[in-house]
């Protein structure tokens, strides 16, 4: 056991013979039925979780005084703070610098997929694991389309890296969090943040290995589902920006402007000393305060915007805008007072409260800056404003808003302060000056103090089915635990495991939790089988901290199914996987963590009794 944790007694209720009680069978019955409706899968987890509490108050094995106790848990608050803070991350653009450099060497995908692997797990080390695929998989995508790589060949190992390297940390993946919780309950301390890396990191290193050549077991020719995005049927935009004196750009060429962009957004025009355009070649060579006309997809635009630090025209916050900015996109319409007229006849500013920021007109070419720009019906428009300000100046305009999707151009958040923050937190933790709920609950409101990101992306970065599913279920898997269920269940493992060493009932606990994880949820099967396991270690007079670990490692490791766990979910349409395409690389990436996982939980973690 690693230095200073310290073990104490399981205080588990003991069974009262062999006979199973009235409140027993109440908490048996209510927890599969559970089972089943999720297994069924026509209602949402968080449904059925919200159900099966209600449901276990008016059966009486749920007392009502602690119904609601699961939301004030301190799993739902890590879990929470989290995915804020991964969300936050993403949009700081601070991995995809990190990353820039390895880009031109990534040609081939025997190349592509180690280095997604290995960055995919390192992130998913120090941050929530589903905020780690989140934040690559933009990256992933750009590079298969620029290279032409199929984006399946990639999407899957990334997801699966995700979930090796959650393992290795308290705080890279929900089953972790909540067994440190069940531990803390059953001995009164609970895992440290480093406690699983012994053993998480001897296991992601055997993954790393695996993925970096089991790619090869996917289908290939697979194409992804379209996205939101993918089906806005819009050319190009047009946006405005000036290079600023002082800009390290002054003096270099357009080709290395363009270059910041990753080619996804191109310089069209060049207006030089107030009136005179050009249309410029890839080796003109760029002076203090030129005006670009800048035409691609948001994406590419913000990425070179923010790369060049460019001076967006419109950008910058008018005086007295002091609230959330928000950016839309909207069709001029035929009644819009914007057709005919120009955006500086208008005072868009002055009279609504926005800025225009970028056009896309079908079927034309802009070549003058948009401030004297002839607005036409149905031409396509970014606005920015104050997010309070935005609905009545669309309705005063009579601009017709399209249907919203995420567009980060106009209100990037680049900067490093993400990467610093959690920075903070995890030395914080490491150090023991705080615990792993109020450091990641503080480092999330410091985010939004910062402005690094808005309420509005932060209520929209929570998953909230999830933190519903563990908040509801965390009082019903106790009642198990309280009426005594979990030392009968423990009883019926032990005849299972009698005649086994205890290597052998070591290994039972893994794949019970790994099987049962891809089918019902990583943090229900964890909330279920965590006393169990615990139970079973004690009737067999062996240390419960390793059936604990081995419990942790296997819910994390989901790799069968696209259902159990998020990132495997959140690949699948990008990837065009289909179910059965999950166990062709997950079943033999699931023997090897057995395999590895159990002599090194038993090395690391002795299975003597304390």
């Amino acid at each position: 056991m690693p230095a200073g944790m310290a073990k104490g007694q399981l205080n588990l209720p003991r069974p009262q013979g062999n006979r199973m009680t009235l409140d027993q069978a109440l908490a048996f019955g209510l927890l599969a039925a559970t089972i089943g409706l999720f297994l069924w899968g026509r209602l949402p987890y968080d449904l059925v979780a919200l159900g099966a509490l209600l449901a276990g108050v008016v059966l009486g094995v749920v007392p009502a005084a602690s119904a609601f106790s699961g939301f004030s848990d301190d799993v739902v608050v890590i879990v929470g703070a989290a995915l804020v803070i991964s969300h936050a991350v993403a949009r700081s653009g601070a991995v995809e610098t990190l990353m820039r450099p390895l880009t031109p060497y990534l040609r081939g995908t025997a190349v592509q997929v180690p280095v997604l692997v290995g960055v995919t797990m390192l992130l998913s080390m120090v941050t929530k694991n589903v905020g780690a695929l989140a934040i690559l998989m933009p990256v992933a995508l750009q590079l298969a389309r620029r290279t032409g790589t199929p984006a399946s060949a990639l999407l899957m190992p990334m997801s699966f890296a995700s979930l090796l390297g959650g393992i290795v940390t308290l705080v890279g993946t929900s089953p972790n969090i909540i067994v440190a919780r069940v531990r803390q309950e059953l001995t009164g301390q609970p895992f440290g943040l480093f406690d699983y890396t012994p053993v998480g990191l001897g296991i992601a290193l055997v993954g790393f290995v695996f993925l970096s050549m089991g790619w090869r077991l996917l289908p290939t020719g697979r194409r992804g589902t379209p996205s939101l995005e993918a089906a806005f049927n819009i050319e190009n935009y047009t946006a405005e920006a000036r290079l600023p004196a002082g800009s390290p750009l002054a003096g270099k060429t357009v080709a290395a402007l363009e270059a910041l962009g990753d080619g996804e957004a191109r310089v069209a025009v060049v207006v030089r000393e107030r009136f005179r355009r050009f249309v410029p070649r890839p080796d003109w060579v760029l002076r203090p305060d030129d005006v670009l006309l800048l035409r691609g997809e948001p994406e590419g635009l913000e990425r070179l915007v923010a790369r060049a630090q460019l001076v967006l025209a419109g950008d910058g916050q008018a005086p007295g805008q002091a609230g959330e900015i928000s950016v839309v996109e909207g069709v001029v319409t035929a009644e819009s007072p914007l057709a005919g007229h120009t955006p500086g006849q208008l005072s868009l500013q002055g009279r609504h409260g926005v800025t225009l920021l970028a056009v896309s007109r079908a079927g034309h070419s802009i070549q003058q800056r948009l401030s004297g720009l002839r607005l036409r019906p149905g031409d396509v428009i970014v606005l920015r404003g104050e997010a309070a300000a935005v609905p009545e100046a669309l309705a005063g305009l009579r601009v017709l808003p399209l249907a919203e999707r995420a567009i980060a151009f106009g209100h990037s958040r680049r900067s490093w302060l993400p990467l610093l923050v959690l920075a903070a937190a995890m030395a914080l933790v490491a150090t023991h000056v705080l615990p792993v709920a109020v450091a990641f609950f503080g480092a999330a409101v410091v985010l939004l103090l910062l402005r690094v990101m808005t309420m509005q992306e932060a209520y929209e970065a929570v998953e909230w089915p999830v933190l519903i599913l563990l908040a509801a279920l965390i009082p019903v898997s106790e009642a198990i635990q309280r009426t005594g269920g979990t030392d009968l269940l423990a009883t019926g493992l032990q005849h299972l495991v009698s005649g086994l060493p205890p290597l052998g009932a070591l290994t039972i606990t893994m794949v019970v939790a790994m099987l049962l994880t891809p089918f019902l949820n990583n943090a229900a099967t964890v909330l279920v089988v965590g006393p169990i396991a615990a139970a079973l270690a004690q009737r067999l007079g062996l240390n419960p901290d390793p059936f604990l670990m081995a419990v942790a490692v296997g819910a994390a490791c989901d790799f069968l199914t696209p259902i159990g766990h998020q990132c495997n979910t959140l690949v699948m349409g990008p990837g065009g996987y289909r179910f059965g395409d999950y166990a062709r690389l997950g079943l033999p990436l699931s023997v090897l963590v057995v395999l590895t996982g159990v002599p090194l939980i038993a090395w690391f973690w002795p299975l003597g009794p304390g």
